[in-house]
């Protein structure tokens, strides 16, 4: 007989309302719900968040606010494909990495918003509370903005939205296609007391941020013109707005506006997000930007593989700013619909200025390693040409890696001019499988114990015209012997020095998601696999080295994670902060 995974989970719900014996129940369902859906579902994940069904696509609005954090994230109620009447999911942490799933915060129930709640952001002003923006289609099929506010601030799980009663607030300007205008960031507030917002939208091919401007968060007005306009992207969507501190890895709230602080720009575009990182000027109402976006790979991205509609929002109990991104499937949608679910979000990262000041760093929120579990650890060892080492002793499914790399004979590298090079398409070309003579080297993930399937996240160092050159690259060829799902390579640079300092790669690994962080978060990576032999306890790890040089690993930690808890409504318990 076959069971869905949403029969189980409202079974869970069922038993945890009886209130009897709740911690007990709560871990028996926990467990139980662990062995089904190792045998049912190989795929799904055991530490990265997701519903338990159906779609799953954009973060919305995530928060911290009293003593909780909130996810809203768009979600389909009725099946596991994108649909025409999305709403807003609701679930809440104490962690980050472990949710309760509450009842949908926002759904299309007016004329303002019939066809789908879409994407939007959360802000929280001073002695009010939170506000929510987001994207209605009305019943003209138009985008428009809209204004939501929690229904009971003394409710601590912020349960319950009621719409705004003049929504909307903001509809599309002349000139503006009425299905490209959406999305709205979370807002700023300027020196003169005015709220700033932007709006994802395009015109001609442009890509741009409409910014509209208010003092009570409920009368907008359009600014004369955009805070930022791009030649050569086409229509953004979910754009991100927010100040990085220039000397400290602390994240710093929205509104922040001195010299001490870089912004960035980020816009959802070509199923990839970019960034800029520049100057805002309050006075001109512009963005400065350090460089345009080119449309070729020189543009910088926070991760090369998947990952989109990103948001991000400050933690102010840690002074950190958390990145939220949804990594969506390679699998097929009749794929989906057999498995009843589709998407993933990220694990959160914590997101900040590289002191270089050319680019951002991003690195899992400290709270994941709160799942570490059993460790295997090496140190010192030399991996010569050709050799493939095992990782044992770990569940190779459920995983986390750290490596650090050292090269001991730098001059023979191969001599590569990046000029004008796309690194993807290198990697696709020089897969894992190739001898170069520093690498490729890394980790085999998601793969059998014969190395007929097998994820390759890999380096290899190359000797370009006045500095050496680190490729790091995420080979899908060989991740399965299914033929439908999508093995794309994905590969970029890593703007490290192997002279000056190792070759680091952490792999968070969790059955069909690989998210990886090259040079301590310089360069990132997501992947999704879809093995048919490497599923679950047949799934193995390695270290290998097809270069003809051989590299040290200098020092590897892994470690095996436990599964995150992912409960129903009823099991809510406030813990006062």
């Amino acid at each position: 007989m076959k069971i869905s995974t949403s029969l189980i989970f409202g079974l869970c719900c069922v038993l945890l309302s009886s209130g009897i014996e709740v911690e007990a129940s709560n871990q028996n369902i926990h467990e139980y719900l662990q062995a089904f859906q190792s045998e049912k579902q190989p795929y799904r994940t055991a530490y990265h968040f997701q519903p338990p069904q159906n779609w799953l696509n954009d973060p919305n609005g995530p928060m911290y606010y009293g003593g909780i954090y909130h996810l809203f994230y768009q979600y389909n109620p009725y099946g596991a494909v994108f649909g025409n009447s999305m709403i807003w999911a609701h679930s809440i942490s104490y962690d980050l990495i472990n949710w309760i799933h509450l009842n949908h915060a926002i759904e299309p129930t007016e004329p303002f918003d019939i066809h789908s709640c879409w994407s939007g952001s959360a802000t929280i002003l001073p002695g009010i509370g939170p506000v929510i923006l987001y994207t209605g289609i009305d019943a003209n099929d138009y985008q428009v903005q809209n204004l939501a506010i929690p229904k009971n601030l003394s409710d601590p799980f912020l349960r319950e939205w009621v719409k705004f009663s003049k929504n909307p607030i903001m509809t599309p300007p002349y000139g503006i296609k009425a299905n490209e205008f959406r999305d709205p960031t979370t807002a700023w507030k300027g020196m003169d007391g005015k709220w700033r917002v932007i709006i994802g939208s395009g015109y001609n091919n442009q890509g741009m941020a409409i910014l509209y401007q208010s003092v009570d968060f409920m009368n907008w007005t359009k600014y004369q013109h955009p805070l930022y306009i791009s030649e050569k992207t086409g229509m953004w969507e979910c754009p991100d707005f927010y100040p990085v501190s220039i000397n400290s890895t602390n994240g710093v709230d929205t509104s922040v506006q001195n010299p001490s602080v870089k912004h960035v720009m980020k816009a959802s575009f070509n199923s990839h997000d970019y960034y800029m990182l520049g100057t805002y000027d309050p006075e001109m109402e512009s963005f400065i930007s350090e460089s345009d976006f080119t449309g070729t790979s020189l543009d910088l991205r926070y991760d090369y593989g998947k990952f989109y509609a990103s948001k991000t929002f400050f933690d102010n109990v840690k002074n950190r700013r958390i990145l939220w991104g949804w990594v969506n499937e390679s699998d097929s949608t009749d794929d989906d619909i057999e498995k009843g679910w589709s998407g993933l979000q990220s694990i959160p990262r914590q997101v900040w200025l590289d002191e270089s000041g050319k680019q951002l760093l991003q690195w899992p929120v400290e709270e994941i390693e709160t799942l570490r579990d059993k460790q295997v650890s090496i140190h010192g060892k030399k991996l010569s040409g050709g050799e493939v080492l095992e990782i044992s002793g770990i569940t190779a499914s459920q995983a986390d890696v750290e490596v650090f790399f050292e090269v001991p004979v730098l001059e023979e590298a191969e001599f590569l001019d990046p000029t004008g090079v796309d690194p993807q398409l290198l990697c696709s070309n020089e897969n894992a499988s190739s001898n170069g003579r520093l690498g490729p080297f890394g980790l085999l993930t998601l793969a059998s114990k014969d190395l007929t399937e097998q994820t390759a996240i890999f380096f290899r160092v190359f000797r370009g015209p006045s500095r050496y050159i680190v490729l790091m690259c995420s080979d899908q060829s060989r991740s399965s012997l299914r033929k439908e799902v999508d093995k794309t390579t994905f590969g970029a640079f890593v703007d490290i020095d192997p002279h000056l300092e190792k070759i680091s790669l952490r792999s968070l690994i969790d059955h069909s998601i690989v998210e990886s962080f090259g040079g301590e978060g310089r360069t990132c990576i997501t992947t999704r696999v879809y093995p048919m032999l490497a599923t679950d306890e047949e799934m193995h790890l390695y270290l290998f080295n097809n270069g003809t040089s051989s590299v040290v690993i200098s020092t590897l930690n892994s470690w095996s994670m436990k599964r995150a808890k992912f409960n129903c409504k009823d099991s809510l318990s406030y813990r006062a902060t």
